[in-house]
């Protein structure tokens, strides 16, 4: 098979799992954020399950495709939606629930995923039977790939700004404070993700999530199967 067609397939796999893992974390975050008080991006047309409306052509297409056939953990992000923290009613508390819709998002994702994944594995084997189950395995990984990597305790990764909603105030600001240097952290990860620095353990974690699905969701598996 010719290098063409495998990302041909590839991409035919995975687009609808990243497009949504991605999308989907973005309008949760603007969802919670109107939730607890604050309207920006419900403001500017950002509150949206249309994935068009978060497209990244390099984070949401090229930066996906990149890590899978280098570490083969696809992975990116989307436009990140508007929240302006100070419009929450509690923004130090409030932060960090906002953060964690977007990787919460993830899991659920993930999780529904993995329950297509079993229903689909135990109807009559077909040529689009094969595609589907292909392409909800790919959702179970993105989606535990996305909840992993973004639950990283570090700013401006979502999992930085709960550890600053959690961290008393006097250790939370200096900790904020890194959110300033975000592009160079965030670019500083994927270079050692591409040089394979942190696979090993990024790809122990998003086993441990994804086993997690499969206990989850044991009880369909006895039951179909």
């Amino acid at each position: 098979m010719s290098d063409f067609n495998t990302i041909v397939q590839t991409v035919a796999v995975y687009l609808v799992p990243v497009l949504f893992a991605i999308s989907l974390h973005e309008a949760s975050h603007g969802y919670a954020a109107r939730y607890f008080g604050d309207p920006t991006a419900a403001n500017q047309g950002r509150l949206s399950l249309n994935p068009i409306r978060h497209i990244d052509p390099f984070g949401t297409v090229l930066l996906p495709l990149l890590l899978y056939f280098t570490i083969q953990v696809p992975f990116g992000y989307a436009k990140p939606v508007p929240v302006d923290f100070s419009r929450l009613r509690n923004p130090k508390k409030q932060m960090a629930w906002v953060a964690f819709a977007g990787p919460g998002s993830n899991f659920v994702m993930g999780f529904a995923w993995m329950i297509a994944l079993v229903v689909l594995s135990v109807l009559p084997p077909t040529e689009i039977g094969a595609f589907l189950r292909k392409m909800a395995g790919a959702g179970v990984s993105v989606n535990a790939a996305m909840f992993v990597f973004n639950m990283i305790p570090v700013p401006p990764l979502d999992g930085g700004r709960i550890m600053t909603g959690i961290l008393p105030m006097s250790l939370a600001r200096p900790y904020a404070s890194i959110e300033r240097y975000g592009m160079y952290v965030f670019g500083a990860l994927v270079l050692l993700m591409y040089l394979g620095v942190l696979n090993g353990v990024l790809l122990a974690a998003i086993k441990f999530v994804i086993g997690i699905f499969v206990m989850l969701v044991s009880p369909l598996t006895a039951m179909l199967t």
